[in-house]
């Protein structure tokens, strides 16, 4: 079951797999088998009846589904005394192979690219997936200018526009505070490059709606084309918006909204709530995910990140508190 994630091609597939994988860590995912326990689940037939594990399990309690030792945590970031979530990766190729084949479905062979990580307060600290997404990109990549930038925007700004000069397709992969003070401080023409997103401010700047930031940075990097990655600690797999607004997923994962004032109920297509994920590249961990982030699912499966919602908003989550 393991082995044929990666090769899902069809909705049926992604439905036979994702109903074993249910049942594999409804029973050896202790957390998870406690919460369905809890919501009274028995018999499941159907993927759309599959229980979402409210994400802040991943800060409460150790979510794991293998015996197997753990290679690295991932851990989330947060201010001095907050709790963060722990992500326990038990094969850390197995993330590798969501991240490779994830990029090779969007932008195609790594290879092709000069990568440069903008990525101050992740680097800053230890236990980041994003840092360890960017720094395999940048060792794949092979380019003897792809490599990590903390403050040290001029340096980037000179790299940016040399291989811009040079035709050479980049990759920016930037954390949005930094990419805004890039932004104001070096305004340029980038004709090959593609800006990735990542979301953040971190309390750098203030927040503005999506549509200021694209703005701005489009304003300020003419020509430049603009994505926007969608990722976090709890998930071994990222979507990817090639317009920044409309996310879309690779074959293994899916995204579906749940009613805000009640956690167990679907909202329709293109209406607001809480976005719940199948990620089952989380398949030593748990792959039913209910996030805390406020978005639109589409049609076509595509879908929109809106913003968060806090924990008073949760309706039903008191069924979360679990010894």
């Amino acid at each position: 079951m393991k082995n044929r994630i990666f090769n899902i091609k069809s909705q049926q597939e992604f439905d036979t797999i994702a109903l074993e994988v249910y049942r594999y860590q409804r029973e050896h995912c202790a957390v998870y088998k406690r919460y369905c326990d809890l919501l009274d689940v028995d018999t499941v037939r159907y993927v759309k009846d599959i229980p979402y594990l409210p994400i802040q399990f991943f800060k409460s309690h150790q979510v794991i589904s293998s015996s197997d030792a753990i290679d690295t945590t991932y851990t989330s970031s947060g201010t001095t005394g907050m709790i963060t979530s722990q992500h326990h990766i038990t094969d850390l190729d197995y993330y590798h192979r969501s991240l490779d084949d994830s990029f090779k479905i969007t932008y195609g062979a790594i290879e092709d690219y000069a990568v440069l990580a903008l990525l101050p307060h992740y680097l800053e600290r230890s236990g980041s997936s994003l840092v360890d997404m960017a720094q395999r990109w940048i060792d794949q990549s092979n380019h003897k200018d792809s490599g990590f930038y903390l403050h040290n925007y001029e340096a980037l700004a000179t790299v940016l526009k040399r291989l811009n000069d040079e035709k050479q397709p980049v990759i920016l992969l930037g954390v949005t505070f930094a990419l805004l003070q890039l932004a104001d401080d070096f305004p340029m023409k980038l004709p090959y490059t593609t800006i990735i997103e990542t979301g953040g401010m971190k309390g750098m700047r203030k927040e503005m709606i999506k549509e200021e930031l694209h703005g701005i940075l489009n304003s300020a990097f003419a020509k430049a084309k603009l994505h926007s990655e969608y990722g976090m600690t709890e998930l071994l797999s990222q979507a990817y918006a090639t317009d920044a607004v409309h996310f879309t997923t690779p074959p293994w994962m899916q995204v579906s909204a749940r009613d805000t004032n009640d956690a167990l109920s679907p909202v329709a297509h293109s209406k607001t709530g809480g976005l719940n994920i199948i990620d089952l590249a989380n398949y030593n961990s748990c792959s039913f995910i209910a996030t805390q982030d406020l978005g639109k699912v589409h049609s076509d499966g595509s879908f929109e990140v809106l913003g968060r919602f806090d924990h008073s908003d949760i309706r039903g989550c008191n069924l979360m508190v679990v010894e």
